[in-house]
This record gives C-alpha cells, structure tokens and sequence, in this order.
C-alpha cells in the first residue's frame, strides 16, 4: 500500500490514514457508501454478461465435445475483437463524467460524447465483421482440424451479428452509469440472461416447431438476445424522466469528428490494454494444452473462479472511473483522492477475502465445476488445487491493477498505463509463464507463479501513477482549505472557472435512488 500519508504532506490535501486514526471522517464514510452504492449494479451487470457466457456453453455442451470445441474456438476469437472495443467504447464514462462533473446541468457536451461512442460502435463493427466472417480459414491456417474450423466458423458467422448491439448497449450503459445511474443496465442484463437462455432452448433444439440449427442456433440466439438488450437500453434513455432530456438519440446522423476523435485518443489505449491482458491468458491456455490435458482442464476451473472474483473488483474500477471523473471535471482534487483511494481499499479489501477463500476451501470451490468422486479426476483437482494457492496472490494484484487503471481512467490518463500492460504482460508476464512451465518442474503452477508477477508489476505501476498524479500534472491542485470548507476553489482553477466539491456536484438522494 503506498504512503498516502507522506504524498499528501507534500500536496496540502491531508491523508487517509490521519482522517481515520481515532475514527471515519463524514467524508470518507461517504465516499464509501457513495462508491459501494454506484458499483455494486455495476458489479452485477458484469456478473449478469459472465452468465450470458457460461448459458451458451451449458447448452452448446449438451450438442457433444466437437460442438464445444467448435465453440470454444471461435469463442476465442469473438472477443478477441469484442474486448478490444469494448474498451475503445468505454472511453465515454470518463468523458461523460467529466463534463457532468465541470457542469452538473450539462446536456449538449454529453448528447455529443454519447453519440459518437455510438458512431465509434459503427465505425469500429464494421471491419471486425468482415474479418470474423472468415474465422474459419484463420482456423485451418494455424493448423485446426477442418471438421472444427468449418463448425467454428458456421456459429462464427451468426454470432458475430451480436457484436454491434453489444457494443451499442455498452456504450448506453456507460453513460447512465457516468449519471451515477446503472440499475437499468442491470436489470436489462438479468432480462438478457433469460431471453439468451430461452433463445439457445428453441434454437439450438428446435423446439415450439422452430428448426433445429444446432451450434450456430447458439450463435443466433446471442445475435438476438444482444440487439433487445440495445433496444431496451435505448427505450429507456428515450423515455426515462431522467434521461429523455440527453435527447441521446436525436439528430444522430450530424458529424461530431472533434467528440469522434476525443473518443478514440481516449479509448484505444483502453481497449490495447484489455487486448494485452486478453492475449496473455490466451497464451497461458496454450501454455497449459502443451503440458497436457489435466493441466489444462484445471487451468480452466482455476482461471474460472478468479474470473468470476474479478467481477466485484471490475465494478468497483468502473465506480471509481465515474467518481474520479466527476471529481476531476470539477477540478477538486481533494474529491478525487477520496473517490480513487476509497474505491482501491474497497476493491483491494474484497480480494484479499477472495484470497483467504482460495486458500481455505479450495476443494469445496473445485467442486462446483468437478465431480470429485470420479477416480479419473483426481489429477485435476490436485493441479486446480495448487493453481488457486497462487490464485490467491494473483487475486490480489489482479484487483490492484484493474483498480489503479479505473482511477487513472477518472483522470483521463490512458497511453501511459497502456504501456505498463504492455511492458508487464508481455515482458514479465508471459515469458515468466513461458520459461517457468517448460524449462522447470513447476509446469502449470509456473504459468500462474507468471501471469501473478506480470499483474503485479503492472499494478505497481498504476498505483504508483496514481500516487504522483499531481506532481505528473494529472489533476490541478487546488486550496485544500476551500475544499475542506465546501467553498468554491479561487481563481486560476481549470481556467478560472468556479467549481463546486464532489459532494455538491452529486445528489445524495440520488445515489440512493
């Protein structure tokens, strides 16, 4: 944890752990109820889409290994694409929150911002299309079987038509939640687990008289289960009290190219970053199918777990994004060290529970997804089990860097924390992972001991950014005595335009609502 004590000494805003030595400042404790109370549909809405996923599988699985394969296959490449824009696409909570943050009645800027994320949808869905059409013959060029390359590409084909509403929908989700907003995001995402469900029923089966489509009746259900989620999304930011004024979708075919622009500086470090960390655990499955089958199987039901852990720290990141945001547009600078640094404790704190939990019921975890008391899975629980002991310090570092890249996000400080992922999953992490399972007899716990070194470096990283963020000119400091005092900061402040503290900028009631 780094010394917020002796940071803050040098930048007259004072530290969190003085505001807390005898007990919880009003302000502190209201971050954290402010932060909590923003992530956690956040935190559910990631969960929800985790579960889209693992319903696809579930019934994919039922149509027999080479189906699931197939799909595992194309899967892969799917979102290699998909992560990569959603992180382009993301780069609208930052900027939304930052113009709500410098004027909390502000309307044009943000109608502008919202909009061309979705131009961003179109321009950015259109060449990714066209190349995942083709997924099969990148199959058979890396030396697939051509009986799976063939079925990949069938369910390729129908699932990449979900690709552009998801993505509308990620970028109507990000703005209602930079409003401080996201239960509809949620509760539309519990509606998509159900109707993906009932799609994947009738058809992949055929059944209520609709032809049988097998694998690619997955892809067709997601397609369609994708686009109502845009539509429903869209519905409410059309007909909602508390956004029908944004006018979102209004005039959508005027240029913007300056908001346009801004999006993709922002965004496409955001979405290399995702790219870079999507790409080293890629690599790691690799890593693990060359050491064996068992390895692999408990490679998955490790990395599994972590995946759904890392749901709740994700949220808390998207949170802190928005806050950070909101604090930053209004250039207070005490706002925003409350805002990231509530969210990091908060975030780091359920990881380290996270990690007690890996290390004390490992077995009972492992169950969920394994029979125990087939004899022929013995090997794989044993591997799953010595791969979640180093899980529970890959938890920690995991929620860490995210963590940090959330609260850097709120300051719109995207390229160098691009680089950090790049330097630490490419030139720590994987060839770690690399060196340590082939060349020694750690093996598999090699990949993990490698992918936990390379999170840990980016993380220090971030958090390290985070800390000089005043001295790097991240964020403007202002008077610690006009902030503490609820009044406006003087002149000079973000061109001497007179802003308010976080706590007046945002409605508490709100936040409850």
């Amino acid at each position: 944890m780094p010394d917020m004590h002796q940071e803050t000494e040098a930048s007259g805003v004072p530290s969190y752990p003085d505001g807390m030595q005898k007990s919880m400042s009003p302000a502190w404790r209201g971050n954290f109820v402010a932060t909590l109370q923003l992530a956690w549909p956040m935190v559910l809405t990631n969960l929800a889409q985790t579960a889209m996923i693992v319903t696809d599988v579930v019934f994919i699985g039922r149509l027999g290994p080479q189906s699931l394969a197939a799909s595992s296959l194309a899967v892969n490449i799917y979102h290699t694409f998909s992560f990569f824009a959603f992180g382009l696409v993301s780069a609208v909570a930052p900027m939304v929150a930052r113009e709500k943050g410098a004027r909390r009645h502000e309307v044009r800027e943000i109608r502008r911002i919202v909009r061309q994320g979705l131009w961003t949808v179109i321009a950015v869905s259109i060449p990714a299309i066209l190349l995942l059409r083709h997924g099969d013959s990148f199959l058979l060029a890396i030396g697939q079987e051509p009986a799976l390359a063939d079925e990949a590409g069938k369910y390729l084909r129908a699932l990449v038509w979900a690709l552009p509403p998801f993505l509308g929908y990620v970028v109507l989700r990000f703005f209602i939640s930079a409003l401080e907003r996201p239960q509809w995001a949620f509760v539309i995402a519990i509606g998509g687990i159900l109707l993906n469900a009932l799609g994947n029923w009738l058809l992949i089966f055929g059944n209520w008289g609709l032809p049988a489509f097998g694998i690619v009746g997955s892809g067709l259900a997601s397609a369609i289960t994708t686009f109502l989620m845009f539509a429903g999304m869209a519905a409410v930011v059309t007909f909602s009290r508390r956004f029908r004024h944004y006018h979102i979708l209004g005039h959508f075919w005027q240029p913007d190219w300056s908001r346009f622009k801004a999006i993709w500086r922002l965004g496409l470090p955001i979405g290399l970053i995702i790219a870079f960390e999507t790409s080293v655990f890629n690599a790691a499955a690799f890593l693990m199918g060359w050491l064996g089958e068992a390895e692999l199987a408990a490679h998955a039901i490790a990395i599994q777990i972590a995946a759904i852990a890392f749901m709740t720290p994700l949220g808390i990141a998207q949170a802190a994004t928005v806050r950070v945001g909101l604090a930053y547009g209004a250039g207070d600078a005490l706002a925003a060290a409350r805002a990231g640094w509530s969210a990091f404790i908060l975030g780091t704190g359920f990881m380290v529970l996270m990690a007690a939990l890996l290390m004390a019921l490992p077995r009972t975890l492992i169950s969920i997804f394994l029979d125990l008391d087939q004899p022929a899975n013995l090997p794989i629980l044993a591997l799953a089990t010595s791969f979640l002991i180093v899980a529970a310090i890959f938890q920690i570092v995991d929620g860490a860097q995210v963590l940090g890249a959330g609260m850097l996000r709120g300051l719109h400080d995207t390229r160098t924390p691009m680089w950090y992922a790049a330097i630490g999953y490419w030139c720590i992490g994987l060839p770690l992972s690399a060196g340590l399972s082939q060349f020694t007899p750690l093996r598999g716990v090699g990949v993990w001991i490698g992918l936990a070194a390379g999170l840990a470096a980016v993380s220090v990283l971030m958090v390290q950014r985070w800390v000089r963020r005043e001295r790097l000119g991240l964020i403007k400091e202002l008077s610690w005595t006009a902030a503490q005092t609820n009044l406006p900061p003087g002149p000079g402040a973000l061109e001497g335009r007179v802003k308010a503290p976080l706590t007046e900028l945002v409605d508490v009631q709100d936040l409850k609502s």
